[in-house]
């Protein structure tokens, strides 16, 4: 059953590429957002991904029960946080903007368009090579249950 453990593993890349495309969407739509809520320009955000290293207890109960071997599997890959960009803002003069400061120039976001779609680019690819690989998993376990016919 370990090909369970495998769906397991390229679900959660699905989930945390998924995660990284919106958090990715939302920088590219605040791309020229002057004022906030807390206040300012947006800031860019960014996914931090981690391996999930470690098995709920009561996964690992699961697996002991099936006869896996707990110490050797790993769980995939979650989001572990948001984090803003502190790289600056960038300056534009515009004297007619309404947050404009008192010389002119509006703080802008620190979204990079280019850097958001390589970021989406790699992304998308890193998604379809985990659909790629479930669908591969579904394809094994289909002729599994073929041998049992």
């Amino acid at each position: 059953m370990a090909f369970l453990s495998s769906m397991n593993v390229v679900g959660s890349g699905l989930t945390a590429q998924q995660f990284r495309l919106d958090v990715i969407s939302e920088n590219i739509t605040n791309a020229s957002t002057t004022r906030t809520e807390a206040g300012g320009a947006y800031r860019r955000k960014v996914v931090v991904l981690q391996e999930m290293a470690e098995q709920t207890p009561f996964q690992a109960a699961l697996a002991r029960a099936r006869g896996e071997d707990t110490r050797t599997q790993r769980g995939g890959v979650q989001v572990t946080q948001v984090v803003e960009d502190p790289s600056d803002f960038k300056l534009v003069y515009d004297p007619t903007h309404p947050d404009a400061n008192a010389d002119g120039y509006v703080e802008m976001p620190n979204v990079d368009l280019v850097k958001e779609i390589a970021d989406a680019m790699a992304a998308n690819q890193a998604y379809s090579a985990n659909a790629t690989a479930f669908n591969v998993l579904k394809q094994v376990a289909a002729k599994g249950l073929e041998i049992g016919k």
